[in-house]
């Protein structure tokens, strides 16, 4: 994946830039294993906003990814790569023996025509093969990794990330996370080899309102631009600080940097490192 720029025909493409999609196009898209995405506008059942900034957009067929791949030692060929309009890494399609068709998240450097397999008992090193931590040797790049055995990859998802595996002791293995966490998880929860495609993602420049929009997302306003009655900033004349020792959220609770983890909840003992705050 590259990034493409774009001539300034015009202000908003002065600034532009967008992934050069190499997602293939010689198969059709398998329309049992997509469905269509309900807009929610961000209202729960009783029509009341109780997530902020989202709306509209374009109308968005989902891929039914599986984040299990429970099919033991069958290998499986990548068909194709692409691309689904709810995440930001690219997909993989692939084909079982039997002729059965799945969704992957794929990873660098896996290419059309490789094999993917996932085993309990046997490691072959290979991108995209799926096993146990407890199999995997220490200092593997990991993504796709499940927190309870058999509940399907819940970790490590987004382009271009990928865990490394420290050491694996006991019940449990040890990782390093993107964010910087160090945590246990049991040994027996599978992950796959490699690292999450699209590293390249945070690299775009949208340039324009217009690009975030069609993605469903609808404008943030600062509270500073707010009245008192709307926001905790809002209020001044000109450009006034926010007139409070630290930020609050528009209900008036603590904002950025506030630690918002419930201490009582059963997986803190897990946690050997906190994640490290962003720079």
């Amino acid at each position: 994946m590259s990034i493409k720029l774009y001539k300034p025909t015009t202000p908003a493409r002065r600034h532009m830039s967008s992934m050069v999609t190499d997602v293939s196009k010689k198969l059709r898209q398998n329309k049992n294993l997509r469905y269509r995405r309900m807009k929610t506008g961000g209202r729960n059942n009783q029509g009341k906003i109780t997530v902020r900034h989202i709306g509209g957009g374009n109308k968005q067929f989902v891929r039914m990814v599986d984040f299990q791949q429970l099919r033991y030692d069958v290998p499986a060929k990548i068909l194709q790569f692409e691309y689904d309009p709810i995440r930001n890494a690219k997909l993989a399609l692939i084909r079982y023996q039997g002729g059965v068709d799945s969704y992957i998240l794929a990873a660098e450097k896996m290419k059309v025509n490789d094999q993917v397999i996932t085993s309990r008992t046997k490691f072959s090193l290979g991108v995209g093969n799926r096993f146990p931590l407890e199999l995997i040797p220490t200092g593997q790049m990991v993504y796709n990794i499940e927190i309870e055995p058999g509940r399907g990859g819940k970790m490590v998802r987004g382009a271009g990330t990928g865990a490394t595996l420290m050491v694996v002791e006991g019940k449990y293995a040890t990782l390093r996370l993107p964010s910087g966490e160090v945590r246990k998880v049991v040994k027996e929860c599978l992950a796959s080899l490699g690292q999450v495609s699209n590293q390249e993602y945070r690299n775009i420049r949208w340039s324009k309102a217009g690009r975030v929009r069609h993605l469903g997302i609808k404008p943030t306003v600062r509270g500073k631009a707010m009245n008192p009655v709307d926001h905790p900033h809002g209020g001044g004349e000109a450009k006034n600080s926010i007139g409070l020792v630290h930020p609050k959220t528009p209900w008036g609770k603590p904002a950025l940097g506030v630690k918002t983890r419930n201490t009582k909840k059963f997986s803190t003992k897990l946690i050997i490192q906190r994640r490290s705050k962003r720079k």
